[in-house]
């Protein structure tokens, strides 16, 4: 006990050496201390960090009652707690966003991938003869049957099943394509 307090005389007056002693002789023993409750490494070495970097810079104010190593151990406790409690309460939220979002709201990545699929339709389209085009669009779009396509263009069904054949294998090309 009389060790530690010269310890914390030594660290309040700003004795570095005093405090890179402190820190490698604890550093190991507590993360290994801040593992078992957390069960992360990087967790546990960010909490001990961050202890031994408040206690450098409250220094001057270091009030410490019960034994240095208790109180480091007890810190390291603490923090671990907090940081369980906090992680539970960042859960919690998550989930209740989760709740909260209606299920057909698009996301930025639907939206950009919804826009590249357009981008590539109208490239296939572009690139199909016009006949060809026009009867797919009129199929898939406007929602006409083959029978009705024919009679508009006046043209045979098997016309339109030849060309909507056409149209579906360059789409197929196209949107298989990695």
């Amino acid at each position: 006990m009389i060790r530690d307090i010269e310890i914390i005389r030594r660290i309040r007056k700003g004795d570095v050496k005093e405090y890179e002693s402190l820190f490698r002789s604890s550093y190991v023993s507590l993360v290994k201390y801040a593992r078992t409750l957390i069960k992360d490494h990087d967790t546990a070495e960010e909490i001990v960090q961050e202890l031994f970097f408040r206690l450098w810079q409250s220094r001057e104010n270091l009030k410490i009652d019960t034994s240095l190593n208790g109180y480091l151990f007890r810190s390291v406790h603490n923090r671990c707690l907090h940081y369980i409690e906090h992680n539970k309460v960042v859960l919690r939220h998550a989930e209740e966003m989760l709740i909260q979002q209606p299920e057909n709201q698009e996301t930025p990545l639907d939206i950009l991938r919804y826009k590249e699929l357009q981008a590539k339709i109208a490239g296939v389209l572009e690139r199909l003869p016009d006949r060809c085009g026009r009867i797919f669009c009129m199929n898939r779009f406007e929602g006409l049957k083959y029978n009705e396509i024919a009679e508009k263009l006046s043209v045979s069904i098997k016309t339109v099943e030849s060309n909507m054949g056409k149209a579906l294998k360059e789409f197929r090309k196209e949107l298989i394509k990695r």
